[in-house]
């Protein structure tokens, strides 16, 4: 499973989905994090840029090209919310904390911690 979660500079989970300036992209087998690569992404800055549209296509870019199956984050909106599920992804909501940690509880059906 490949998972995508926003990151602060202290590795905590970032709170802002969509204006996240980096992501992590975890592969995640059996419970355990086999790969964790971390993606500047810059949301933070370009989230305001264009229409609703456009950014959210630049998501759409992140995480297709990142073959991403589950997104896990604090909160995100309504629109932004229904968009992943039309692509099909999970979503793990009320993630907070260290970023690792939330991925690995996330790969065990909860939210991070």
């Amino acid at each position: 499973m490949i998972v995508c979660v926003p990151v602060d500079p202290s590795g905590a989970v970032d709170p802002r989905w969509g204006r996240a300036g980096r992501v992590a992209v975890a592969t995640v087998e059996d419970g355990e994090i086999r790969e964790w690569r971390e993606l500047d992404v810059g949301w933070d800055a370009l989230h305001d840029e264009g229409s609703e549209a456009a950014h959210h296509a630049r998501v759409v870019r992140v995480l297709r090209q990142n073959r991403v199956d589950v997104v896990v984050v604090h909160h995100m909106g309504e629109a932004m919310s229904r968009m992943l599920a039309t692509m099909g992804l999970g979503v793990v909501a009320g993630a907070e904390g260290d970023a690792r940690a939330a991925v690995a509880a996330a790969s065990h059906g909860g939210p991070g911690e």
